[in-house]
Order: C-alpha cells, then sequence, then structure tokens
C-alpha cells in the first residue's frame, strides 16, 4: 500500500510540474471588460498563465478599478497598444459594431488577432478583414465561435469525415434577447456549427413566425453537399431551459448531442430484404457514450468553460501565436466564409 501512494503522489508531482513549466514568453493585450470576458475568457488566461501587458476599456473609471485590482497596465487608448512592439497578439472582445473597427486597426499593425464573434456583421465586412490580414501578412486570426473547439464538435468532426451523412435536426431554443440581434448574436453559434460540421450550406426552405413581444423562430431545411438538414432556431421559448440539441443520422448509426453536455451513439441494426432485423430478433440496443460531462469531479475537463469550447479556443490561439503555427486553428476569419453566407441568404428571406 505504501508503494502504491508513492507512486500517485509521484505521479501528482510530475502533473503538477508539467503545467507549471507550461510557459508563454509573449505579450498580449485584451480590448473588453464585458461579462462574457470576464466570466468565460479572463479565468482561461489566467489558468493558462498568458502574460497580459495590456487591458484596454473605454472608461477612465474602469481604468482605475482595474490598476486597484491587477498589475496589468490599463488603458483607454489603442494607440498604446497598436504602438507597442512587445504586443504579439491582441484579444477584442466588445461590441459587433466595435469588433469589426478594432479588428481593422489590429489588423493593420500586423499583430494577430483573436475576436470574439461576431467579429462583423455582413460577409462584407468579412472580406475586409481578411483582405487586410493578407495584406498586412498576420498569420494567425481567429473568431471566437468557440463551440468549433468544444469536445463534443471536434468528437463529431473526426467521426463524420468516415461516415456517410443521410440527414441531421438541430434545435437551439431559448428565451426573448431585446438587447441585439438574434440572427446574428445568438443562431451563428448553431448556424457556424452546421457549416463546420457539414460544408457549405444553401437555404433550400424556410418560415418564420414573428411574435408580438419580439421573438422569432426561424425554421429551415438546409442542403450540404453531402447532407441535409432540419433547423429549428428561436427566441420564443424559456433562457430557464435553453434547448440545444443535434441529431445526425448517418448510414451506420444515429449521433444524438444534447447541451454540448453529451454525445451517444446509437448504432442502426441493419436490415435484410428490407426488413429490419431488430424487429425480428430482440436485441439490446448498442449504445456508446462518446462524451460525457463528470459533475462530480471538479477538474478542468469537467468544468463548462472546457466543454462549451473556451478553454480549447484560447490555448488554441496562444499556442499558435507562441509557436507560429496555425494547423490547429479551425475558426480563421476565412474559415468563417460559408458561415456568413449562410446569414446573409436567412436575412434576406426575412
Amino acid at each position: 500500500m505504501k508503494y502504491i501512494n508513492e507512486i500517485i503522489m509521484r505521479y501528482k508531482r510530475i502533473r503538477n510540474r508539467q503545467h507549471l513549466k507550461n510557459i508563454y514568453s509573449n505579450k498580449y493585450a485584451f480590448v473588453g471588460i464585458g461579462g462574457h470576458s470576464v466570466n468565460n475568457l479572463y479565468p482561461v488566461l489566467y489558468y493558462l498563465g498568458v502574460r497580459l501587458k495590456y487591458i484596454c476599456c473605454k472608461s477612465q473609471g474602469n481604468v482605475e478599478l482595474i490598476k486597484k485590482r491587477t498589475d496589468i497596465m490599463a488603458t483607454t487608448s489603442l494607440a498604446d497598444i497598436m504602438t507597442d512592439d512587445e504586443i504579439k497578439g491582441v484579444f477584442v472582445s466588445v461590441s459587433v459594431d466595435t469588433n469589426f473597427e478594432i479588428s481593422k486597426k489590429v489588423l493593420d499593425s500586423g499583430k494577430f488577432l483573436f475576436v470574439e464573434k461576431p467579429p462583423c456583421r455582413s460577409k462584407k465586412e468579412l472580406d475586409c478583414l481578411i483582405d487586410l490580414a493578407d495584406n498586412n501578412k498576420v498569420a494567425v486570426t481567429m473568431v471566437g465561435v468557440q463551440k468549433r473547439y468544444s469536445p463534443i464538435m471536434q468528437t463529431l468532426c473526426r467521426r463524420l469525415k468516415g461516415e456517410r451523412c443521410l440527414s441531421y435536426n438541430m434545435k437551439y431554443l431559448t428565451g426573448l434577447y431585446p438587447e441585439g440581434d438574434a440572427l446574428l448574436d445568438l443562431f451563428i453559434h448553431p448556424l457556424d456549427c452546421a457549416c463546420f460540421l457539414f460544408g457549405k450550406a444553401k437555404v433550400t426552405g424556410i418560415d418564420y413566425v414573428r411574435q408580438s413581444n419580439g421573438a422569432l423562430t426561424l425554421m429551415l431545411l438546409l442542403t450540404h453537399k453531402n447532407a441535409k438538414g432540419m433547423v429549428e432556431l428561436s427566441t420564443g421559448y424559456t433562457w430557464a431551459n435553453a434547448i440545444e440539441q443535434l441529431t445526425i443520422n448517418t448510414k451506420n448509426g444515429v449521433y444524438v448531442q444534447d447541451q454540448m453536455e453529451n454525445l451517444k451513439f446509437y448504432h442502426k441494426s441493419g436490415s435484410i430484404f428490407g426488413i429490419p432485423v431488430e424487429k425480428i430478433v430482440h436485441r439490446s440496443p448498442v449504445v456508446v457514450e462518446l462524451y460525457g460531462r463528470n459533475n462530480f469531479v471538479p477538474t478542468i475537463a469537467n468544468n463548462q468553460i472546457h466543454t462549451q469550447g473556451y478553454f480549447n479556443e484560447i490555448k488554441t490561439f496562444v499556442d499558435a501565436v507562441e509557436y507560429n503555427n496555425d494547423s490547429k486553428v479551425c475558426s480563421s476569419l476565412r474559415m468563417l466564409e460559408n458561415t456568413y453566407d449562410l446569414i446573409g441568404e436567412i436575412r434576406k428571406m426575412l
């Protein structure tokens, strides 16, 4: 027993030391101190030990508060950041219009860019950012559509490469969203996931319901090169029981994702002369749990910041900047083209 305990303790020491040895040398700036940034992005930066030199905000009052809470330099001047040669990468997380304007300045300065979704309002603006990145030779750009980096979406992406996908059904149902553009601010998530998993999409059917209280429900039929999907997007439900579900029907079985918390695969039993085998021979269904968040063990892998993709997206960006390698980036500005084409097509039909 003593020998086993020594092995366990040695493993823990090695694990902890490995985390401390993961040191990032470059310096970064963060523009924005909104609720999303404070709750989801800053904690990841702190955990990873990312060297933030500046926090930029609009209010001088907030600057003074930041100075009291941290040793990080606080400023209201973007010029301080853009002209500082020590800053290698800039995180931008403000409003959609401000995201676009600040992103242009970051790209003009030649610094690497992480911009929270949505980075801009239209495909035209997206093309503008792409051109700026190309012209200024900015090797790493990344849009914070974090669900692409979630364990579930990464698992689906890998497995669907070897599957013949037939169809899918997607639901993204929330409560009212009076503070912004639901199509761009909220529905970008499921629409982006559809493009990420199945490729470029075309709207082949659409209907919608507008309620007097401002709620919007969209019902879409999407066609991809190798799949068709039925999608319901709505702000007419409730935030207390918001729903995010995806069912994918493939030749070999059915994938079921629920709330970015778990992913299961149900094997199909096949058929004989068109007759389902499961109707002839009664067997227990074969279900494989591909991913499930353990709510009991409080590790980073079981934290919602990780399961939702925030942790992996930040780490992917910083790793790309530090090692000048964007091979793991799956949400560059150019990679959002299909998503913005789809959003633009839907907007024209409303």
